[in-house]
């Protein structure tokens, strides 16, 4: 009977899978009703003390990454953000986005200080109040108050399907399946200099520095031959990663949060801001294999387990792997990427066809060191953009500020062109309020009208790309476009689309909403 017992449990994977969770070491998951309160804490991810800015239930369990946030498709989420911020070499107001989620009816509640609110104030709290009826995926969130979450405010959310069409592939799908990868600076971003360069690569809050000590590295643990769908999360402020793991293939089944054809890969070229969940199947040897994020920039490789973490199987010897980066053969290529559901673009299937076609032309302007598009430096305006469509302004003429405000009617087919190759590239364009069509993709000269990827991130590619994206005017609000390079967005990379202003201006944010603002024009300026 046992025996019978066992081959059931094992022919019938599903029901091995969320929620039954293995437990984890770094704490339970909150949400979706939860409070998250932001504060100042000394941590040494890498070995390396430094304060930072963070996120925690409460102020003295704060941490890198963030608690997990989850919920499932359908759920209203509140999140009261409690600003206990004290260290003055850093910012001390704060506010947070929740990356991927539309925000249908609730922009308000997206985050960027300038577009859609003002900077929660320390010793105050703001409480996020939106629902998710029709996502599902991968998410995460982080504060967009200049260049904040470089400090740290960074953290892994997840919104799960009861009903998820990729259910069978996969066993386990739990807290302890999420991976983040990002990058940590040894200073306060504000007095780093523009663009600085990473010291270290963290994945799962842990990593190491080229010089430093044997800090602790991250440990997946895994049971062989059991099936994970792991969520990789580029928490990244700057750098992009090539991800792989020894010995093991990837099967791709999400991207951004949206759904996409089973497609296996050995090697994943994430960008800041994306995410991709990957089926794993541990089906070799048991043993400890290397986890490999080899950044663009800073200190690459894995000289001394720098850029890297652990996949354990269980009763392997606890030590560092000896194993080599193979397969290595079969990176991903996003034009590989289909959607699993509703794949064509919308609009007329032919470039430039759209009902509105914009060309986004990214410069730099060396003296005084800042971005343009289309000749514009996006500077936050003392008024948020929502705060002035609530207060009658309508046109781009009247928005500020000026340059950097598109209006979009409701209802019609955006194509956004986006020509590679500025200073500072690649750069990972990241539009909020929508995911979007990559009708042509970084490395490709050729369109895709039938079933190009949807997601919310995209490479904007090096000199001779021409990325090009389509999105429906389907979401009334004003939605930053911009590079999630965060220190080139401070720098003005970025531009807002009001999108149907009319409709937004008869939305009625609650009335906590109203007086951010006001408490924020009473605080002293900050000059970390």
């Amino acid at each position: 009977m046992l025996l019978l017992s066992l081959f059931a449990l094992q022919s019938l994977p599903h029901i091995l899978a969320f929620p039954v969770r293995p437990p984890r070491a770094t704490g339970p998951a909150i949400g979706p009703v939860a409070s998250l309160t932001i504060a100042n804490k000394v941590i040494s991810p890498d070995g390396f003390n430094r304060s930072a800015v963070l996120a925690g239930t409460s102020q003295s369990n704060v941490a890198f990454p963030g608690p997990i946030i989850r919920g499932f498709k359908g759920d209203r989420f509140a999140l009261n953000v409690v600003d206990r911020l004290t260290d003055a070499t850093m910012l001390r107001s704060t506010s947070i986005h929740w990356h991927g989620l539309f925000q249908k009816g609730s922009a308000y509640a997206d985050g960027p200080v300038g577009v859609t609110q003002c900077p929660i104030v320390p010793g105050d709290s703001f409480n996020y109040d939106f629902r998710v009826p029709d996502q599902a995926g991968t998410f995460w969130y982080h504060s967009h108050y200049l260049s904040q979450y470089c400090d740290g405010l960074r953290g892994a959310m997840v919104v799960y399907d009861r009903n998820d069409p990729h259910r069978g592939l996969y066993d386990f799908d739990d807290e302890s399946t999420i991976i983040t990868v990002g990058d940590w600076y040894h200073g306060p971003a504000p007095s780093l200099g523009p663009v600085p360069t990473p010291d270290s690569t963290l994945i799962n809050g842990k990593g190491r520095y080229a010089g430093g000590p044997a800090a602790e590295l991250a440990v997946v643990n895994v049971i062989r031959n059991r099936r994970y769908r792991f969520r990789l999360i580029s928490i990244s402020c700057d750098p992009n990663f090539i991800f792989s793991i020894d010995g093991h293939n990837m099967i791709i089944i999400e991207v951004d949060g949206i759904n996409v054809q089973p497609l296996t890969v050995d090697s994943i070229q994430i960008f800041a801001g994306q995410r991709y969940s990957f089926v794993l199947h541990a089906n070799r040897p048991t043993d400890n294999y290397w986890i490999r994020a080899d950044p663009n920039l800073g200190t690459t490789g894995f000289a001394g387990g720098i850029n890297s973490a652990i996949l354990r199987y269980a009763g392997a010897p606890i030590r560092e792997p000896s194993t080599d980066r193979t397969p290595f053969n079969n990176p991903l290529l996003e034009t590989r990427l289909q959607p699993l559901n509703s794949p064509a673009a919308p609009g007329v299937a032919r470039v430039g066809a759209a009902d509105i076609n914009i060309n986004l032309d990214i410069g730099f302007l060396s003296n005084p060191g800042i971005f343009t598009v289309n000749n514009a430096t996006m500077t936050t305006p003392e008024i948020p953009v929502l705060l002035q469509i609530l207060s009658g302004a309508r046109t781009a003429q009247e928005l500020m500020p000026a340059g950097s405000i598109y209006t979009l009617p409701r209802n019609k087919v955006v194509e956004l062109s986006i020509p590679g190759g500025s200073i500072g590239s690649p750069h990972p364009i990241h539009l909020h309020g929508h995911a979007f069509s990559v009708v042509r993709s970084a490395g490709s000269s050729t369109y895709n009208y039938n079933n190009p990827v949807k997601r919310d991130v995209v490479n904007a590619g090096v000199a001779g790309d021409n990325v090009t994206i389509r999105f429906t005017t389907d979401n009334p609000g004003p939605w930053i476009l911009h590079c999630h390079i965060d220190w080139h967005m401070v720098l003005g990379l970025s531009v807002v689309f009001a999108e149907d202003a009319p409709a937004v201006a008869t939305q009625d944010p609650p009335p906590a909403w109203d007086q951010l603002c006001p408490k924020f024009d009473r605080l002293p300026a900050e000059d970390p």
